[in-house]
C-alpha cells in the first residue's frame, strides 16, 4: 500500500491541509464498489494544484492520497455528528452526495480497519507537524483547505457562496485573527461567508485551540471558481486569479496571527 498522506514541510507556522483530493482506493475496497462509487464524485478536485503556491509562503503541506470514500479525514474517528443536516456523510461513506450507493449491495465495511490504517496515520502526522511549528514558532496555524460543488441539495440549498470560511464559530481560531481573513474575503471580487454553511470539520474544531496558540480555519471553495463543475477540467484562467484571492487570504492569517 502506498503511503496514505503526502508531506512537504516548510519554514513558516502555517500548514495547510487538504484532506479530500485523495483519488487513491485500494483494490480490494473497489472491486466491491458500484460504478458510482469509484467514479469518487465527491472529491475535493484539484485543490492540491491550487494550492501549490502556498510553499513559495513558507507553508508546509500535507495532502491526503486516498479517497474521502475509503475514510473521510475530516470526521471524528467515533463518527459523531458535526452538522445537524439533512445528509449526513459519514466517516466510512456509503452513499454519495447525490444519494448513489458506494458499494454493492450487501457489502460490509470494516470501519476499526480504516481508521487504523488511513485515518489515524494522517492526523498523527498533523498533530507531530502542529507540535513542532509550536515549539519553533511559539504558535502554529492551520488552513483546512477544501472545496464543493456549487449546488449539492443533500447538503445545502441554493449556490453555495465562492469563499465560505469556517472557525467553528470563532472557537478555533482567535477572533482577531479570524476576522481580518473574513475582510479579506468580502473585499474581494468573490461572494463569501463566515460560519455559514460550513464552520469547520472535525480537522478545525479538534486542531484549533487559540488557548493553546494553535489557530484552524478551514476555507470550503465552490468548485465553479476555478474549475469546469461538469466536466472535472481544472481551468486555469479562473485558478490563477482564484489563487491571488487565497495568497492574500493566508498572507493575512499569516502577518495577523504574527502581530
Amino acid at each position: 500500500m502506498m503511503d496514505t498522506w503526502t508531506f512537504e514541510p516548510g519554514p513558516a507556522p502555517l500548514l495547510v491541509s487538504v484532506p479530500h483530493d485523495g483519488r487513491q482506493i485500494p483494490c480490494e475496497i473497489a472491486g466491491r464498489m458500484t460504478a458510482a462509487g469509484r467514479a469518487i464524485p465527491d472529491t475535493d478536485w484539484h485543490v492540491r494544484r491550487l494550492y501549490e503556491f502556498a510553499k513559495e509562503l513558507g507553508a508546509s503541506m500535507i495532502s491526503a492520497e486516498y479517497s474521502r470514500y475509503v475514510v473521510d479525514l475530516n470526521r471524528p474517528a467515533d463518527d459523531a455528528t458535526l452538522y445537524d443536516q439533512r445528509f449526513g456523510t459519514g466517516l466510512c461513506p456509503t452513499k454519495t452526495f447525490a444519494g448513489d450507493d458506494i458499494y454493492e449491495r450487501g457489502v460490509s465495511i470494516d470501519v476499526e480497519s480504516r481508521v487504523r490504517d488511513f485515518w489515524e496515520p494522517y492526523h498523527d502526522r498533523i498533530a507531530v507537524a502542529l507540535a513542532q511549528i509550536r515549539e519553533d514558532h511559539g504558535y502554529a496555524l492551520l488552513w483546512d483547505a477544501h472545496s464543493i460543488r456549487s449546488r449539492v441539495p443533500s447538503l445545502f440549498d441554493g449556490e453555495l457562496p465562492i469563499l465560505n470560511i469556517g472557525t467553528w464559530d470563532d472557537r478555533s481560531c482567535d477572533p482577531g485573527i479570524s476576522s481580518r481573513v473574513a475582510d479579506v474575503a468580502r473585499t474581494s471580487s468573490y461572494s463569501s461567508v463566515s460560519n455559514g454553511r460550513f464552520t469547520g470539520g472535525y480537522i478545525t474544531r479538534h486542531y484549533g485551540c487559540p488557548e493553546r496558540n494553535v489557530h484552524a480555519i478551514q476555507l470550503e471553495l465552490s468548485q465553479r471558481a476555478y474549475m469546469d463543475e461538469a466536466r472535472l477540467d481544472y481551468d486555469d484562467a479562473k485558478a490563477s486569479r482564484l489563487r491571488g484571492t487565497l495568497q492574500k487570504l493566508l498572507e493575512t492569517f499569516l502577518t495577523a496571527a504574527r502581530r
